[in-house]
């Protein structure tokens, strides 16, 4: 059975679980997620907990397509207030930093997050692995091709499923290596893919459980389900739960999403359609 090991908490991924999507951005993709004030985030998080969310997952920048970088700094005084308030405020859940940057990692592992979920996979600081084992906190690897001001144009791949396998066989071995205990891999929809490679990720998402690992599935409100069906993110939370559907019967162990009452939903009613697993 797989589970993550959370500063000594336990989460047990026995059936699938929700990320919860906190932004201390002004300009996320999508609108809704966007929050700037800390009684407003608590509230998000409070919500969010209440409606079934095991995880808050907290990040400070934009990493949408043609995104500008802030640095570690401007990061920090933005997510560094949000995680401590959740923390303090609701210790029994568990909150993630997603970020790229080792310092902000550390920040935010000594103020109450218990995991790093990182774009790069450690591509982007080369200090980030070796903190996340120092601190022996569970590290969401996703894959992206090119950096966020830039993967929109790096699309081409010698084999889409293949060059991400060989990518995560590698980054397991270096964080292993470096004494990261609890792995997790985000094939990163979206991150370097066009709607095509999407589809084909998804459909194909199953693969990854030859690495023995929790998968992270990120589709929420994604440009894959608006533009596909030609409406805003605004109006994507159906097309959401429809990508969320597909990817838990694919085999996805957490749903990271802005909806989590919707995705909670979809994680029951699948559960019940597979029936008791033997």
């Amino acid at each position: 059975m797989l589970t993550l090991n959370c500063k000594g908490k336990l989460l047990s991924l026995s059936k699938p679980v929700v990320m919860g999507i906190i932004n201390a951005t002004p300009d996320s993709f999508y609108p809704g997620s966007r929050l700037l004030d800390i009684d407003a985030a608590f509230h998000l998080a409070k919500k969010m907990k209440d409606d079934g969310a095991h995880i808050i997952d907290v990040g400070g920048q934009s990493t949408r397509p043609g995104s500008f970088r802030l640095s570690a700094s401007e990061e920090k005084e933005r997510v560094i207030p949000f995680i401590r308030k959740i923390h303090e405020e609701l210790p029994e859940i568990i909150v993630s930093v997603d970020t790229y940057h080792s310092s902000v990692a550390i920040k935010a592992l000594e103020n109450g997050a218990s995991m790093v979920n990182d774009i790069s996979a450690g591509e982007m600081d080369e200090k980030m692995i070796e903190t996340v084992a120092a601190y022996s906190a569970p590290f969401v690897c996703m894959h992206m091709k090119g950096r966020p001001e830039n993967m929109h144009l790096n699309t081409n791949y010698n084999h889409l499923l293949e060059d991400i396998v060989d990518f995560f066989s590698k980054k397991i071995d270096t964080c292993k290596s470096a004494g990261v205990h609890d792995i997790l891999i985000d094939p990163g929809f979206g991150f370097g893919k066009n709607i095509e490679q999407n589809f084909e990720l998804l459909r194909n998402l199953q693969i990854f459980k030859m690495f023995k690992m929790p998968i992270v599935a990120g589709l929420s409100r994604k440009s894959t389900i608006y533009k596909t069906l030609g409406i805003t993110s605004n109006e994507a939370l159906n097309g959401t739960t429809v990508l969320n559907t597909l990817a838990l019967i694919n085999g996805a162990n957490i749903l990271r999403v802005h909806d989590v009452r919707e995705a909670v939903e979809a994680i029951r009613l699948v559960e019940a359609y597979k029936g008791p697993q033997s």
